[in-house]
């Protein structure tokens, strides 16, 4: 028995990068054969899956210098039509101000998208709110220091379940470290600057 007795489906990659915007969880998509999909390309003859994600952010969306997680492989036997095609599907939560020239699409309008790709944004959306869900933006979606006030807007935006404000303070003060600075130019009592710990 040797390898060619055995079917050799391709292996695609695709990655759902994810990031809030005006308080809203969106999901950056791109155009290809007049139809909305994520980001991703085939794997390569002698190429790593990790080669061949950075070379489909690249080449799809400019981004350069990233580490999405591996989320999970789709083998449906009809996912796609052009033959058997296993997808390595990949998270990435980034910053609004990481995007470059992307327009992120907010996720409660990605759908009807190539492929199984509306699957793979309800799996990766699932991950971000599970990695949200007791840990203050562990994907480091905000900036360095923020206030309480920001940290619950962007925890919302993620997750519309997460707790009212008082409670997330008391689950995330301990998660976090005042940094001794006070909020400059808002309205208001200034408010305490926090970092994650």
């Amino acid at each position: 028995m040797s390898l060619e007795d055995y079917p050799r489906p391709s292996v695609a990659v695709d990655t759902a990068v994810l990031s809030v915007v005006d308080d809203q969880l969106c999901v950056a998509l791109v155009e290809r054969d007049g139809g909305l999909r994520l980001p991703g390309t085939f794997l390569h003859e002698g190429e790593l899956l990790a080669d061949a994600v950075a070379r489909s952010l690249k080449e799809r969306t400019g981004l350069r210098g990233v580490t999405p997680t591996q989320l999970h492989v789709f083998d449906a036997l009809d996912r796609d039509d052009r033959g058997r095609v296993l997808s390595v599907a990949h998270l990435l939560a980034l910053p609004q101000n990481r995007l470059g020239d992307l327009a992120p699409v907010p996720i409660d309008r990605a759908h009807g998208l190539a492929f199984d790709h509306d699957a793979i944004v309800e799996l990766a959306v699932h991950g971000l709110r599970d990695d949200y869900a007791d840990r203050p933006d562990p994907h480091g979606l905000l900036p360095e220091e923020f206030t309480i006030l920001e940290l619950h807007r962007l925890h919302c935006a993620v997750d519309p379940r997460t707790a009212q404000r008082d409670t997330f303070r008391r689950a995330m003060l301990p998660r976090l470290e005042e940094t001794g600075s006070m909020q400059e130019g808002s309205v208001g009592k200034p408010a305490k600057l926090f970092r994650r710990r």
